[in-house]
Parts: C-alpha cells; sequence; structure tokens
C-alpha cells in the first residue's frame, strides 16, 4: 500500500522534520507518528509500523534513524542528509540552551518534581500511540494471534522480565522474523 503523499522537496523534508523534532520532546514516538501518518500522509500506518521497526534495531535515535530511511526513499543520499539535518540542527542549538539554563536550578526540589512527572507523561504517550498502532498490525504477515502473542512476550520480556533490549530482540523479534518470513515464503500476506 502506497503513501498518499509524499515531501515536495528535500527542504520540505528538513523543515518538516525540524517541526518534529521541535515538538518532541522525550516522547516523540506519538508526534512523528501524527505527523507522518496522519497529518502529512507521507507515510501509511503499515509502513510507519514496519520503518519504525527497523529505525528501533538500527543503532542511534529511532526517530533520527526513521528520518534517514523516509529522506532514502524519497531523494536518496540527500534526501537523507536533509532529513537527518533537520532532526538534529535546531534541536540541538535548544538542548544546549535549555542546558545552560537548567543547570542553576537542577537541585531545587521542583526541578526534580518535573523531570519525575515529565517521565510519566512520555510513558503515557508511548502506550497511547501503541494501541493507536494496534490495527496496523491486522494484516502483519504473522497473523492476529500470533502478533498479539510477539506484543505480549515482548512486553513481558522488557517490563516485567527486564531482560536487556539485545537479549529480549533475540529471544522474541528474531523468532517473529523468521515466522514472518516463512509465511511470506509459503504465500501467506
Amino acid at each position: 500500500m502506497e503513501a498518499p503523499a509524499a515531501p515536495r522537496s528535500p527542504a520540505d523534508l528538513f523543515w518538516s522534520c525540524s517541526a518534529i523534532a521541535l515538538q518532541g520532546f522525550g516522547g516523540v514516538l506519538a508526534v512523528v507518528q501524527r505527523e507522518l501518518v496522519e497529518r502529512r500522509g507521507w507515510l501509511t500506518r503499515e509502513q510507519f509500523v514496519e520503518d519504525w521497526a527497523v529505525a528501533q534495531i538500527l543503532p542511534g535515535p529511532n526517530v533520527v534513524n526513521l528520518a534517514l530511511v523516509l529522506g532514502d526513499r524519497h531523494f536518496g543520499v540527500r534526501g537523507a542528509l536533509a532529513a537527518v539535518a533537520g532532526m538534529l540542527l535546531f534541536p540541538l542549538g535548544l538542548l544546549v540552551a535549555i542546558a545552560v539554563g537548567f543547570s542553576a536550578v537542577a537541585s531545587l526540589p521542583a526541578a526534580q518534581g518535573a523531570l519525575r512527572g515529565m517521565g510519566l507523561v512520555a510513558a503515557g504517550l508511548i502506550a497511547g500511540t501503541a494501541l493507536k498502532l494496534t490495527p496496523a498490525l491486522v494484516r502483519n504477515a504473522l497473523g492476529r494471534t500470533a502478533g498479539t502473542a510477539g506484543v505480549a512476550a515482548m512486553f513481558a520480556a522488557v517490563a516485567l522480565w527486564r531482560l536487556p533490549l539485545a537479549q529480549a530482540l533475540a529471544l522474541v523479534a528474531l523468532p517473529a522474523c523468521l515466522g514472518a518470513g516463512w509465511r511470506l515464503r509459503r504465500g501467506r500476506p
């Protein structure tokens, strides 16, 4: 399934990635999904789920990896560079300014409480976005039952058993990838 729209130019990609990056402190998944899928239509929900999965297993920040994939898909190396620059340029400057300002109040209890509160909000954003993206898994090659079992197994591995991400990926994601590949080779959608 092809996305209904595409970035007009590398410059459009740069400015769009800049806008996304400046909105997403901590919980970028919700912002990125809303902007790329719902607002701009550059990715379908299914494409987003697949590209986000790839972005998560690559080294580096997930959202930068996703921007790299998106930029390369539309404009090759120029697009990849424009998207990554958009993700990093303005947020880096803003982050340096915030770090300098926060250093003056970092030891205050109110500042510590604000940071704890932001952590809860970020967790809620991630959970809400995961629920919103669940319908995209219906057309997954594994099927609904195996897909749901994979989601539950990954949640248990990371959240309950607190396995390191590399171990959780080896135990859950690798068998899921192999199973999906097997089903695709057998001609099951």
